[in-house]
């Protein structure tokens, strides 16, 4: 309803009531007057025929035609981001050999040492001359053919049964045939009366010596 028809209807009413509240200041003056009855009367027929129009309603409102809008372009959702984590690097791992340390046995205790050997009370004794058991005849030949001559030292061991068990030439006579002969002819010639201990029991001993080979005088 539009600000014109709201303001006709608020003047017709308001026209109404200022009739109605005229009819009754006449009544009461009719009443005063003693004209009531004449005035009620005047007044009654005249309320019949007055007519008080009904204003019409008003036309409905058209409503106001759509505002346009700007075609906006679709909606268009954005891109998901997708959160890539850097790779960690790759773990290596590197078998650690298993050492296995055998755990060492004790050692056994120690031998005991052997009890000394009883000591020697008589050396032992060559039976002869150890230069007699060499002879001109015992001369090597190739030392002779070479004018080989000279003095060979020796040691001899000997056993408890007055025997040389081994010889070690000591000075070398720089002939290796005469020192060679030596040996030989003193494990193979040479006897001694063994060396006794001082329980009385024989016993090894060793001997010194040295034999002087001169070429012999044709």
């Amino acid at each position: 309803m539009s600000y014109a028809n709201r303001h006709q209807m608020s003047t017709n009413r308001t026209a109404g009531i200022i009739v109605v509240a005229i009819i009754h200041l006449i009544l009461g003056y009719v009443l005063v007057t003693g004209l009531a009855y004449n005035v009620l009367k005047k007044a009654a027929e005249d309320l019949k025929t007055f007519d008080v129009e009904k204003e019409p309603p008003p036309p409905p409102e058209e409503p106001p035609p759509p505002e346009k809008r700007p075609d906006l372009p679709p909606a268009v959702a954005p891109p998901a981001i997708v959160r890539i984590s850097p790779m960690a690097p790759p773990i290596i791992t590197v078998p650690t050999p298993l050492v296995i340390t055998p755990t060492a046995r004790p050692a056994p205790p120690p031998p005991p040492p052997p009890p000394p050997p009883p000591r020697r009370i008589e050396p032992a004794k060559a039976r002869a001359n150890l230069a007699s058991y060499v002879s001109d005849d015992d001369y090597p030949d190739s030392a002779q053919r070479n004018d080989e001559q000279g003095t060979t030292g020796f040691r001899l061991d000997v056993g408890p049964d007055g025997r040389v068990s081994s010889c070690t030439v000591t000075s070398p006579s720089g002939s290796s045939s005469l020192d060679g002969t030596t040996c030989r002819l003193m494990k193979s010639r040479a006897r001694f009366t063994p060396a006794t201990d001082s329980t009385g029991a024989k016993t090894s001993d060793s001997v010194n010596g040295r034999i002087r080979w001169v070429l012999p005088q044709n």
